[in-house]
């Protein structure tokens, strides 16, 4: 630290912002959200990003045609990464309060 206190503070600002932005990213990294098909044969697990993290199927998957299974991977993936985006969109939006409430 500088022996200037105003110099001190921006540091310190600077360091806590940081701090903040860091805990951010790692709430980020931990979001996962899991959704599985009406008929529980898809169970599909997503990053924060949306990225495939898992992909279950039941038995149940034998009896569907190849376009029902398609539909049932894709429509369950696209939910889970809905719902993944939507919790990075809230973790987003409280940094963006606690920020401008720090201001």
């Amino acid at each position: 630290m500088s022996t200037n206190p105003v110099m001190d503070e921006i540091e310190a600002r600077a360091q806590r912002a940081l701090n903040r932005l860091r805990d951010l990213g790692d709430e980020m990294a931990k979001v996962r959200e899991q959704e599985s098909s009406e008929d529980g044969a898809v169970t599909v697990e997503v990053d924060g990003s949306g990225a495939l993290r898992d992909l279950r199927f039941t038995s149940a998957v034998s009896r569907m045609s190849p376009g029902e299974f398609e539909q049932a991977v894709v429509s369950t993936a696209h939910r889970a990464a809905a719902k993944a985006m939507a919790r990075v969109g809230e973790l987003i939006t409280e940094f963006n309060e606690e920020s401008a409430a720090q201001t």
